[in-house]
């Protein structure tokens, strides 16, 4: 059987699954923690970074999924290695993690990450981590 395009095109059933295949990925699967349903919320944010650029270290209260639109993001939540993620990356964080590194990978590019928060409650979608949380040697 063949799919009908408005324009009177055919293409072979074969063809348009490999063409649904391609047009849908899988980008990150992860279990959550447990919520309150009660008031479950989701929010994406942008969040674009200029070259060179930083966010000082900060935690979510919410889960997020983060997903690098454009260039180069460095990410390290404590207790955890620093990683790069490049475009089309994924990622998963759970709540409360202390990102001690969140920045532009590149000095010259400008860099682009969709943060999809989960979120069971009503709370700010970033909080300052105070100075005593940091480990010896970080900073703002």
């Amino acid at each position: 059987m063949a799919a009908h395009f408005a324009w009177g095109q055919t293409v072979p059933n074969a063809e348009r699954q490999k063409q649904k295949k391609d047009r849908a990925r899988i980008v990150v699967s992860q279990s959550l923690p447990k919520l309150d349903g009660d008031h479950l919320k989701v929010v994406l944010v942008e969040v674009n970074y200029g070259p060179g650029e930083a966010s000082s270290p900060h935690s979510h209260p919410c889960a997020v999924i983060g997903y690098v639109a454009e260039g180069a993001l460095r990410t390290q939540v404590k207790g955890e290695p620093e990683r790069t993620y490049g475009a089309g990356e994924s990622f998963f964080e759970p709540p409360n993690g202390v990102h001690l590194v969140s920045a532009n990978a590149s000095s010259t590019k400008p860099a682009k990450l969709v943060a999809y928060l989960i979120c069971d409650r009503e709370a700010p979608l970033s909080i300052d981590v105070p100075e005593n949380i940091l480990p010896k040697g970080a900073s703002r």
